[in-house]
Parts: structure tokens; sequence; C-alpha cells
């Protein structure tokens, strides 16, 4: 007898090439998922585990063989590459964060050593240090600086002169120095205005400043108000307080704007 051929039934399901089309589609998405989760790299904590470990001493003890694989701390951790080719170094947040504090710290030591000074040399009365959002703001009373309707700088006012010279040769802030008047008017072959008369005095004091301490020019600006920005409403009791100069120590990130004020 002949034996029956059994048919083939036919098989469900997706073809064979698509199974392994799909196995690849996924090691492909994984492949991605992987350099994606790799890339996302947090650099202040990435910071703060190294830091941990370097003062431990664990990477004193165990030095990498390959160079630059624990950076130093003042190392950069994040570079760009530019058109060129060149890499070029990007700071990091926290080392401008730790900036920021320098200069904070720096400012209000500043304003500690002036306050001492006027303290111990009975200056209180004549001379003020405040820190405002421009800087720190040391306000000079005429009467210490120059005699009425002069610009020449008295001998009682270069003592202080001398010590904000000493505490500014550390520091790299820009200064500005502002001349201000009582409402008088004044009217003379040298000063025509209070605009002259300001703006001469500002200009002593700055002059002073730079003579004696060498400082480099470009520090410095001045500018004369006249009786336009008064500290207090002028009238012949407050005359007194309305004639003065200020130097303002600016904050670093103040320059620009007070650079943008004046060519307003």
């Amino acid at each position: 007898m002949r034996r029956r051929r059994r048919r083939r039934s036919n098989e469900g399901g997706a073809p064979k090439w698509m199974v392994t089309y799909s196995d690849m589609v996924t090691l492909i998405l994984v492949f991605f998922v992987l350099l994606f989760s790799m890339s996302q790299i947090d650099l202040v904590k990435f910071q703060a585990v190294t830091d941990s470990f370097r003062s431990r001493g664990v990477l004193d003890f165990f030095p990498s063989t390959v160079p630059g694989e624990y950076p130093s701390e003042h190392s950069d951790l994040q570079r760009d590459s530019d058109p060129g080719g060149l890499n070029t170094t990007k700071p990091l947040p926290y080392l401008e964060e730790e900036d920021e504090e320098g200069k904070e710290d720096s400012l209000q030591q500043l304003i500690g050593d002036v306050e001492r000074f006027l303290d111990e040399n009975d200056l209180t009365d004549v001379i003020s240090a405040n820190r405002t959002e421009r800087g720190v703001v040391l306000v000079l009373q005429e009467r210490i600086l120059f005699d009425s309707g002069e610009a020449v700088i008295l001998e009682s006012g270069k003592p202080f002169l001398n010590k904000i010279g000493e505490l500014l040769q550390d520091m790299p802030n820009h200064v500005k120095v502002e001349g201000h008047t009582d409402s008088r008017p004044i009217s003379n072959y040298r000063y025509p205005s209070n605009w002259e008369l300001s703006g001469a005095r500002a200009g002593s004091v700055t002059r002073y400043l730079i003579e004696q301490n060498d400082f480099n020019e470009e520090r410095f600006s001045i500018a004369g108000y006249g009786d336009t920005r008064p500290a207090v409403t002028n009238t012949p009791e407050n005359w007194y307080k309305n004639r003065r100069v200020e130097i303002v120590i600016l904050e670093n990130d103040s320059i620009e704007e007070e650079t943008s004020e004046e060519n307003n």
C-alpha cells in the first residue's frame, strides 16, 4: 500500500526574518538608551564624590597610572571643541559660585577694616561705609577733605585715603569716585558752577589715590554730579551732608551697568 503523504500545515505567526529584524531593532534601541544614560553626568555631584575620596587620601595612596584621570581641584573637567580643533576651557558652575563668594568676602572684609579704622581714629561723624547693590560706598564729608569752595585735599583727609589705598592693593575691583555739592550756587573764575567743583573734587581724590599707590588708571572713573543727587533735602541744616565725595568700590558684575549708565 502507498503511504499517504501528510500535508504540512502552514505554521502561524510572523515570518522568521521579521523575528530577527525585531531583535536587531530592540538591540539598537537598548544601545542608544545606554549611550544617552551614560552621557548625562552631573558634574557637581561628580566633583563632590572625587572631593570626598581626595579628603580621605584614597587618590594620594593609589594614584592613577593614566595622566589626568584624577584631576586636581583647579583642573578643568569640561572642555569644548572649537571649529579649529582647539580645546577651550569652560568654567564649571561650582567654581563660579566659589569666585562670587570670594568677591563677597573681600568686600565684606573691606567694610570691617574701614569701620575699625574709623572707630580707632574717631572719624565716624565725617566718614561712613555702607554696602549696597553697587558695592562698598564710602561717604566722605567735605570738611575732612576740602575747604569751602576748594578742591585741594586737606592734610586731615590724607590718612583715610592712604588707608583706602592700602586696602585696595589686594583687590581687583574697579573704583568710581563721585563728587557732590549742596544746592547753593558757586561762580568764580576757577569753578563757574557746582558741576566743575564736584568734578574737580572727584578728580583730586582719584589722582591722589593713583599717585600714592601706583594704581592702574583704568581701574578708576570719576563723576561730578553737582547738586543733582542730594543725600538729604537741601536745607540750611542739611547742606553739609550733601557736600561730600563718595568712593564706590564696585562689584565686578556692576562695572558694565555703571558704564551703560554713563553712556546713557
